[in-house]
């Protein structure tokens, strides 16, 4: 398998002081669980909010917080550490951003240790601001993150809920694994080049009722379309994900649409393409429904020896494409590139994703993916064995060449 892209990778985490400033401790306990070295600089105010010394021992280096040394002798710095600082990272994340720090970095202000390193920076910058939400919703503090985007940082916004004046809104700081993920996309390479595009994805299985209590299923966790979804809204793409029973979490900028049935599915996706570019069918629909639901439970005396079973329609061979472009899932346990072939020419698909029972630590209920895709061309690329998230942006980069 793949190596995980942090392992190895020089990060600084910048921490700037409000309430949230706690939550820093978690996201250097995650960075460094993924492999990479953590180096933390605070501005003054952050220190009021969560101890340096907590920071350095998580972290296992030296937390900066001034410019200037406070106990070498005349003030002297043995070395640049702001310019040393700036060309070892591979990324700095600054979480939380304080709208002070966000407009100060805005406007090239460099009256602190923080943002003076900022602007020796060599690599790419994340910030993810956090504050109250009238504070976050100023005028002000939007255009300065529309600044910031527009020379090339990328921002995770901040998310509704409640915060820490008691009132409710937006300007909670993003969740740690939002953060990492979008890391993870800067860190691969890549760019919000789905900016302005609407995808629309499916994922899950589908339960087909027996009667209450029982149903016809599939061993689909979601994870496969749940992070299709969410690596193209970090690419920039307005996204909805149509979801059969799943346990996975999705990000709250992303449109959700919960289903349970093939049938409901189907309605969905009807209901929802026509707003989109793009369908990325990912779900595991069922190909049969009980032809007669029980009201009630059917009880063990009843000694139910058969199901009878109908047909459920295909989604991909009835929906109207109308140009848009459409990529499709198999899963196969033999002659699986013949079969995932024939599927791609049958339901007139653009690409298709194939995946194998027969790969290790791929295919349902895994973390991992090994996917080869086929465009309607014939061309077929092969990828290795590597996480969801990554097998993710390889489908969506492939997505991206084809034309219409």
């Amino acid at each position: 398998m793949q190596k995980d892209i942090f392992t190895g990778k020089k990060i600084i985490l910048g921490v700037t002081g409000c309430i949230a400033a706690y939550k820093s401790a978690y996201l250097i306990r995650d960075l460094i669980k993924r492999g990479a070295e953590v180096r933390v600089i605070m501005t003054p105010s952050a220190a009021e909010f969560i101890s340096p010394l907590t920071l350095s021992t998580l972290s296992k280096n030296q937390v900066i917080i001034n410019t200037f040394p406070a106990h070498q002798p005349g003030g002297q710095n043995l070395t640049t550490w702001h310019i040393d600082y700036a060309i070892w990272a591979d990324i700095m994340i600054i979480a939380p951003a304080t709208v002070n720090t966000v407009a100060k970095i805005s406007y090239g202000f460099a009256d602190n240790a923080l943002t003076t390193l900022v602007l020796a920076l060599r690599s790419p910058l994340l910030i993810a601001p956090a504050a109250d939400v009238d504070m976050y919703e100023n005028k002000i503090t939007q255009e300065n993150l529309v600044r910031l985007e527009k020379f090339g940082h990328y921002v995770v916004h901040s998310e509704r809920g409640e915060l820490a004046s008691g009132l409710s809104g937006k300007g909670r700081l993003a969740e740690n694994e939002k953060i990492i993920d979008a890391a993870e996309i800067i860190l691969s390479g890549y760019k919000k080049d789905l900016s302005g595009k609407k995808i629309l994805v499916t994922a899950g299985p589908t339960y087909e009722d027996i009667d209450p209590v029982r149903f016809i299923g599939n061993r689909s966790s979601g994870k496969m379309g749940y992070q299709i979804a969410k690596a193209a809204f970090l690419r920039g793409a307005d996204v909805t994900l149509i979801s059969g029973p799943s346990h996975e979490k999705i990000y709250e900028e992303i449109k959700l649409k919960k289903i349970r049935s093939a049938a409901e599915m189907k309605k969905a996706v009807e209901s929802e393409i026509k707003f989109n570019e793009a369908l990325i069918m990912s779900a595991a629909v069922a190909d049969y429904t009980p032809a007669n639901v029980s009201p009630k439970k059917i009880k063990k005396e009843e000694k139910l020896s058969s199901i009878k079973l109908n047909e459920t329609e295909d989604i991909l061979a009835s929906i109207e494409k109308n140009g848009k472009i459409i990529a499709g899932f198999a899963l196969e346990t033999d002659n699986e590139l013949k079969n995932a072939s024939k599927k791609l020419k049958s339901k007139n698909l653009d690409l298709i994703v194939l995946n194998s029972l027969k790969d290790k630590h791929s295919g349902f209920e895994t973390d991992s993916n090994k996917v080869t895709v086929i465009h309607s061309s014939g061309k077929k690329i092969e990828f290795a064995l590597q996480s969801k998230f990554q097998a993710a942006n390889r489908i969506l980069s492939e997505l991206l060449k084809v034309k219409k």
